[in-house]
């Protein structure tokens, strides 16, 4: 971690922010080259630890800054109901009551970060408009600082943030000083300082006595670490929630071997004044160090457990195998000071790689395929035993394993394996550069981390198998190429919904019939399921059948409606058929419940067609279908669409269809496939498409050259 005062412009104007919104911490995030990933890299108020968790903030992630950049818009939340409300994962990591705002710096292609700015508890509601205003002005510096200066002053891909002190709230001169000092002295009990990061900067002669430890081993150290009576997380936790909220705190140890001290803790945006007194005996929970050598059990600290939860309530989140792999390499792998990762699955007897970072690829081939019995290696050890291994050292790496650091350029490890429900899954190995002691806390946390990886390992491989099963049943059901008609040029497109199991029951075909005509439709059975596929497939078969026999259109629905609602499947179907004479360059329509056609003319102007609508296919095994026709001039467009199309929560049917006849109407003509690829471009980027979209442009054209979808 490296430090500062703000002399550089990009820090002066964070700290400008930190003072002008009253603010108790602050940091700025800046989008990392070439990756989809915010970077902290510069902070103020908090120590650096405090924000391990989104030292590296995915784009994608539901994580604060994240949301302000993707969504260009402000985000606010005040305390920790509803942090916990709009953002849980990280109201898990940081249980403290504060409130946050975080801001875009930068807009649409020149987007630079985002601005995080922290207030102590008991700040109102909402943000007031004085201080929104200083938000959008300090984003509007950054942003043009950035621009000048990309890397944010000096900045490389930081292993930890520059982390700015604040000035000093007034000069203290030498006779001050010393008064200040005496004035602790003579104060009952004993006095201490902190700075943020949790060390003690000075200690009274009282402070000395009632701690029993010189003033030699405190100054520079953190209570908890030499004090082994305040090594419970239950301690180090009331620190960081006295620096995030800004308010006063206390708690009660035992100092053993039967003597109680109260901590008051006053905290400030430079530390906190720590006042120690005897108090008498109260519960309070037991410290490590009452236990003997054989029994004790280094606890884990309180920013682990924190920073654990943290990476556990992502884990539940991701979904497929390779979103848990770049989670694993994006944050646990930074979060243990790791610079490689390899994740292996154990796959028919065998190792296979699912994802590493950090290591050569000679390195990586070296044991990919090979036999889980014939392999030496870590990683086969773990498997075979479930039991972790970490390697502290080269030489132990090499006495076991000969060759193994030479090969891997690695000098320490930890091998970790996956298990579930005592099945091993796969194994994930964490490789450092340098020699590392691995102390028994962290070792525990591993531990714990690597069953939570395994279990969300082992979801993800079921829902990738399960996405692979729909996306080929999909593809099946689908026409994989459309036949070639002398006159029409064709554009169709598919697009699932994000929400469920990637398959849907929208579909389209187009049928040559004969020389002189052809036939397209396009239809949309209810439901993103299995069940709909399967019905899809049939009413396109049904269609196709009809259609090649003959019929007229509104008898081809007809006959469709007729065999579904006998297959009696609880679900609806809306079909379009169009007939298309070739020869006289018209069309013949007839619909069954579905969105109306859009007719593009060759001056450009659009008309939403009004084809008369008869019932959804599946509900009436009576129900008749009138048709009507259309002219398709040389130079016209016939849009056939399902609803995802057009479908806007909120919007009635008829305003959503003139729009897309807009958009049809003012895209430049540069072919079908191009015309089509405009129309599906805005809701292609929407992260929650609620349904399937089926699209399918027919231009008439003159004679000529065969154009292929």
């Amino acid at each position: 971690m490296s430090g500062g005062t703000g002399c550089g412009p990009v820090d002066r104007a964070l700290l400008r922010a930190l003072r002008d919104t009253g603010a108790s911490a602050a940091g700025l995030y800046v989008l990392a080259p070439g990756e989809p990933v915010l970077e902290l890299t510069v902070m103020s108020g908090i120590p650096a630890p405090f924000l391990d968790p989104w030292g590296r903030v995915a784009l994608a992630a539901p994580i604060p800054v994240a949301v302000a950049v993707r969504d260009r818009c402000l985000v606010w939340a005040n305390g920790p109901q509803q942090l916990a409300r709009d953002f849980p994962r990280t109201a898990v990591a940081v249980p403290y009551d504060f409130s946050l705002a975080a801001a875009p710096i930068g807009e649409g292609d020149g987007s630079r970060g985002a601005l995080l700015l922290l207030w102590p508890a008991g700040h109102p509601p909402e943000l007031s408009a004085d201080e929104r205003a200083v938000i959008e002005s300090a984003c509007r510096r950054l942003a043009v600082l950035l621009a000048d200066d990309p890397v944010a002053g000096d900045r490389v891909p930081p292993e930890a943030p520059r982390v700015l002190s604040p000035p000093p709230p007034r000069p203290v001169g030498a006779q001050e000083a010393l008064a200040a000092v005496d004035y602790l002295e003579r104060l009952p009990g004993g006095a201490c300082a902190l700075d943020l990061d949790g060390r003690i900067t000075l200690v009274t002669t009282g402070a000395v006595e009632l701690l029993g430890e010189p003033a030699s081993r405190l100054v520079g150290a953190r209570p908890w670490d030499v004090l082994r009576w305040l090594r419970d997380p239950v301690f180090e936790d009331r620190y960081r929630a006295a620096v995030i909220s800004r308010r006063p705190l206390s708690f009660t140890a035992r100092r053993p071997p039967d003597r109680w001290l109260t901590f008051r803790l006053f905290p400030d945006g430079r530390g906190l004044s720590v006042w120690i007194t005897p108090t008498g005996k109260v519960d309070a929970p037991q410290a490590a160090a009452d236990l003997t050598p054989q029994e004790a059990v280094v606890p884990v600290r309180a920013g682990q457990i924190y920073h654990v939860l943290h990476l556990a309530a992502a884990l539940t989140e991701v979904v497929g195998v390779q979103d848990v792999v770049g989670l694993i390499a994006d944050q646990i792998v930074p979060a243990f000071g790791a610079q490689g990762v390899l994740i292996y699955s154990a796959e028919g007897g065998r190792l296979r790689t699912i994802g590493h970072r950090g290591y050569s690829a000679e390195a990586v081939a070296h044991f990919e395929g090979v036999a889980l019995g014939a392999a030496n290696s870590p990683a086969v050890h773990a498997l075979a035993t479930g039991e972790p291994s970490f390697f502290s050292s080269p030489e132990e790496i090499e006495s076991l394993y000969p060759g193994l650091p030479q090969l891997t350029g690695k000098a320490a490890r930890a091998v970790l394996p996956l298990i579930v429900s005592g099945r091993p899954v796969g194994c994930c190995i964490l490789g450092y550069t340098r020699p590392r002691i691995f102390s028994r806390e962290e070792r525990q946390v591993l531990t714990s981390l690597a069953g939570l990886i395994a279990q969300a390992l082992d979801r993800a491989r079921l829902y990738d198998t399960k996405q692979q099963l729909a996306h080929d049943l999909q593809a099946g059901l689908l026409p994989h190429g459309l036949p070639v008609v002398p006159g029409l040029a064709v554009a169709a497109r598919y697009l699932p919904s994000t929400r469920g199991m990637d398959i849907g029951g929208d579909f389209y075909d187009l049928i040559r019939l004969d020389e002189g005509s052809a036939a397209a439709v396009i239809g949309d059975v209810q439901g993103h399921n299995a069940a709909a596929a399967a019905l899809m497939g049939q009413a396109r078969t049904a269609v196709h059948a009809h259609a090649t026999a003959g019929a007229a259109p509104g008898e081809v629905l007809a006959r469709t409606n007729r065999l579904l609602t006998d297959l009696d499947p609880d679900l609806f179907t809306s079909c379009l058929y169009v007939h298309i004479n070739l020869r006289t360059r018209r069309a013949c329509l007839a619909s069954a419940g579905h969105p109306p056609p859009v007719l593009r003319h060759p001056d450009g102007h659009t008309t939403v067609l009004r084809v008369p609508q008869g019932l959804l296919l599946g509900i009436d095994p009576a129900a008749r279908y009138e048709a009507t026709e259309v002219e398709l001039p040389p130079g016209s467009v016939l849009a056939l669409y399902t609803d995802g199309l057009v479908e806007t929560p909120g919007v009635d049917l008829e305003h959503s269809v003139a729009g897309l006849a807009r958009r049809l109407d003012d895209a430049p003509w540069q072919g079908p496939d191009r015309l089509a690829d405009a129309l599906l471009q805005a809701r292609q980027d929407e992260a929650d498409r609620q349904d399937d979209i089926a699209l399918m442009l027919l231009a008439s054209e003159p004679a000529g050259p065969d154009v292929r979808s």
